[in-house]
């Protein structure tokens, strides 16, 4: 299943992606979609899509309406690690992003005295049930579902202004998750994703979670041994070459520039970047 949240002139709406991809109302048959809603999802897959009133112009908000918090792995990729001139990570960097996630298309706002934004897509991964100390091999049990993210950062707060990068990944807007929940049983293989990211239409990254460092499972296993995770949870995973950052010379987002990115299955995020009081 697809699932996602669209806002509607009444409010936000849960919805179920169909085969054509039109988004398709659960208003009745699903208060919200939430982090205790994951613990319901056959229920919501015995649905026939076509039976369900259509939505238009899905104007999309963040995936699930409680997410209670965004784990981050940095450098997590070996091509991205090279592009930085950093060694591969021995065992995953956790960090966190605290700001509110925000719907796929909504507008990123640069923050006041950015000068070095950047993109990352990313794959993120759902929490669907309480997860201690689990096992590499029973690890992807706990996945409800994936998702794009955009872990935008301001690299200058992150990397220049000492203390942790949560700093530089947590501004207001540089949480895009979505446009769709898609569930476990429609990603057999996390490791098998292309991803993409153009700005302005241009291509600057391109990748696969084949090139992970650590696996979904093997950072799933690992951060469960020190954080109980909890239903709602979400994980972004870590970002493949061509950010900002790594390239020669470096460019940084401005007023006006457009994001479009996405991963193989997961949907697409098109953001409008716009300056600090704009």
């Amino acid at each position: 299943m697809k699932l996602c949240r669209i806002r509607t002139a009444s409010g936000i709406v849960p919805a179920m992606i169909d085969a054509e991809g039109c988004p398709r109302s659960l208003d009745g048959k699903l208060d919200d979609l939430t982090a205790a809603s994951l613990a319901d999802l056959d229920t919501l897959a015995a649905l026939d899509p076509t039976t369900l009133p259509a939505l238009e112009s899905p104007d999309y908000a963040p995936i699930l309406g409680d997410i209670r918090r965004i784990f981050c792995i940095g450098l997590n990729y070996s091509d991205h690690a090279a592009e930085a001139g950093l060694d591969a990570p021995e065992q995953p960097i956790l960090f966190m992003k605290v700001c509110p996630p925000t719907g796929a298309n909504d507008p990123v706002t640069l923050p006041k005295g950015s000068q070095k934004s950047d993109w990352e897509v990313e794959l993120g991964v759902v929490i669907g049930k309480t997860t201690q100390h689990v096992s590499v091999d029973d690890a992807l049990d706990s996945v409800a579902g994936y998702c794009v993210v955009n872990d935008i950062s301001e690299r200058a707060f992150q990397i220049e202004r000492g203390g942790q990068w949560v700093k530089g990944k947590s501004c207001d807007g540089f949480g895009p998750v979505g446009p769709w929940l898609v569930t476990a049983d429609e990603v057999p293989d996390p490791q098998a994703l292309d991803m993409f990211l153009d700005l302005n239409g241009e291509r600057c990254q391109s990748g696969n979670t084949a090139t992970m460092i650590f696996s979904v499972a093997e950072i799933i296993s690992h951060l469960s041994e020190f954080i109980t995770l909890q239903p709602g949870d979400v994980i972004s995973t870590g970002t493949p070459p061509g950010v900002g950052m790594g390239m020669k010379p470096q460019r940084f987002l401005r007023d006006g520039d457009e994001m479009h990115l996405g991963i193989t299955g997961l949907g697409a995020q098109r953001q409008k970047v716009r300056a600090w009081g704009a």
